[in-house]
């Protein structure tokens, strides 16, 4: 059967859209608003800043946003009451929305778009390119005006309340890329204001306190950025954003959660100059980084990394990877996110909502004739044993898991539901690692040490393996008191660690059965292994380090 369009119908059709379009012409002429054309451009990512049923129900759409972050909105009548009201939302949360009029016919062809964005599988976290603008000025700016966290209060409180919101963000983030700060808060703390945070070295530091109307309009602000939904306060939203700075492209997760005054924020700033890329500069000892090296030669195997949330597993991974990739073999990653791009390494991240999860993701991967994988972290059983078999069949793994300690790594994977006949042959290594405050050179001082405390140091340092470097060591211990170039005495961070070689020995008491007790005993004093502690104590000793960073991060210590 053949049907045709009536010629009177198509009339009829025309008639109706050239009539909305007359009327539009004189809401705009009425308003003073300009009018919509059909060569105006439209970006199709900005229809998404605001939600669709949002948008249908103010009868409007974003069409784009422009450099300075103002929305360009197209409205088929601004007077109608939801309209209205939606527009006043937006104007009350510091937006000054450029309008133009159109029929609501041509309304109707952008909300298309909500569909095709739907059809697509990258969700808001790959497909929001968004940017953000740090000038070389501004930067400058910031670097010689700051250098600890005193100097930031002061540097971001100086403008004052009545700043542009876009000014206060971009001092904010400026400021945490000079201090190398891996987060920013944002916290409503009481109902009058809120209290600017970074994460310094692991540690939270307080920054600035700001009015309760600058925090509302700031993360007015970053939720434009990051492609959140502008009208939701009640419930958690996860999104992101780049930054164009002098330093390069710097990537900033968003999260926002509802809390008991006012929303909070947390930002991830991922500044790739700020991570460690070279093995050198993780702060090993050269015995173990010798060991490293050597684990690094072999072609197959997998290689682990344990340790708590933040202690730097993906940084030593990544730091791996970068050691020996070369043009003639393929690196394959499957991340959850990929937190830094490596240049001439092949990134993949997870989609659990498409299917593309650790598990199915690294099926995928092994059929793309990897030579060396990276698996972003095990978390089941499936997972586990497929990155195991691709160890056993022709692969150099890497990747973390979270344990205590290196020997814990064993029942870890037994309690995942992997069969212990499979874990020792295809795991070669371990390495178990923690982080801990790097002491500033001109901001620490040394400590007097006691006749006690220096006859538990000897008593230490004598019973430490041969292969550990400790015969000359003279003994000083330092506190950190702070200077001109830092707060508190402490500038950065680094690694203290314990390796676990997984050799026929130690394959045998997986096999029957042993439990992490044992097989660390068996590594302490038939592999000479040095505990993490160990590990901090001989930092501490070099000055590296406070023994009370040491003990923060490892427990008290047992001498």
């Amino acid at each position: 059967m053949r049907f045709s369009i009536n010629p009177i119908d198509k009339t009829i059709s025309a008639l109706r859209e050239e009539g909305g379009w007359r009327d539009a012409k004189r809401r705009a002429e009425n308003t003073g608003l300009k009018l919509f054309t059909k060569d105006t451009p439209i970006n199709s990512d900005a229809l998404r800043k605001i939600p669709e049923q949002t948008a249908k129900k103010a009868e409007i759409a974003v069409i784009d946003k422009g450099a300075d972050g103002e929305l360009v909105i197209v409205a088929n009548d601004p007077q109608k009451i939801q309209t209205a009201k939606f527009i006043d939302f937006l104007r009350e949360h510091g937006e000054n929305p450029r309008i133009l009029i159109a029929p609501l016919s041509e309304i109707k062809k952008m909300w298309d778009g909500y569909n095709k964005e739907a059809a697509k599988k990258d969700d808001t976290k790959t497909s929001n390119e968004i940017k953000g603008k740090i000038t070389k000025t501004t930067l400058s700016e910031v670097k010689a005006n700051i250098r600890k966290i005193s100097d930031a209060n002061k540097f971001i409180g100086e403008i004052g309340n009545s700043a542009p919101t876009t000014k206060v963000l971009m001092r904010i983030v400026s400021s945490a890329l000079v201090l190398n700060a891996s987060d920013i808060h944002i916290e409503h703390t009481t109902k009058e204001g809120a209290l600017i945070r970074f994460r310094i070295d692991g540690n939270l530091r307080d920054v600035v306190k700001i009015s309760r109307e600058s925090a509302r309009l700031l993360i007015h602000r970053i939720k434009l950025l990051s492609g959140l939904k502008l009208n939701i306060s009640d419930n958690s939203q996860d999104g992101r954003f780049t930054i164009e700075s002098g330093l390069g492209d710097i990537e900033v997760r968003v999260s926002v959660v509802p809390a008991e005054f006012g929303e909070a924020v947390v930002m991830r700033v991922l500044n790739p100059n700020a991570i460690a890329m070279d093995l050198s500069s993780l702060g090993l000892r050269k015995d173990d980084e010798t060991t490293i090296l050597q684990e690094l030669k072999k072609p197959t195997g997998m290689m682990l990394a344990t340790g708590p949330t933040g202690s730097g597993k993906t940084t030593t991974l990544y730091a791996l990877l970068n050691k020996i990739k070369t043009q003639t073999v393929k690196i394959i990653t499957i991340e959850d996110p990929i937190e830094y791009h490596i240049k001439g390494i092949e990134q993949t991240q997870i989609d659990p909502e498409s299917g593309y999860t650790f598990a199915t993701g690294l099926n995928s991967i092994l059929r793309q004739d990897p030579d060396i994988i990276l698996v972003g972290e095990i978390r089941n059983k499936e997972t586990a044993e497929t990155a195991l078999q691709a160890a056993l069949t022709g692969h150099l793994v890497f990747s973390t898991l979270h344990a205590n300690n290196a020997a814990g790594a064993i029942p870890r994977l037994i309690d995942l539901g992997v069969n212990p006949a499979i874990i020792g042959p295809a795991l070669s290594m371990v390495i178990s690692q923690r982080l801990v405050r790097r002491l500033c050179p001109k901001g620490k001082k040394e400590e007097k040490i006691d006749d006690e405390l220096r006859k538990k140091i000897n008593n230490f340092l004598e019973g430490l393996p041969k292969h550990v470097p400790h015969e000359n060591i003279e003994i000083k211990l330092y506190s950190a008191v702070g200077c001109d170039e830092c707060d508190d005495g402490f500038l950065g961070r680094t690694a203290i660690v314990e390796l676990l070689q997984i050799n026929n020995e130690i394959e045998g008491l997986i096999k029957k059965g042993a439990t992490e007790g044992e097989i660390q005993k068996f590594a302490v004093e038939k592999q000479e292994m040095v505990l993490i502690q160990q590990d901090g104590i001989l930092k501490a000793i070099n000055g590296i380090t406070t023994l009370s960073e040491v003990e923060r991060a490892t427990g008290p210590i047992a001498w």
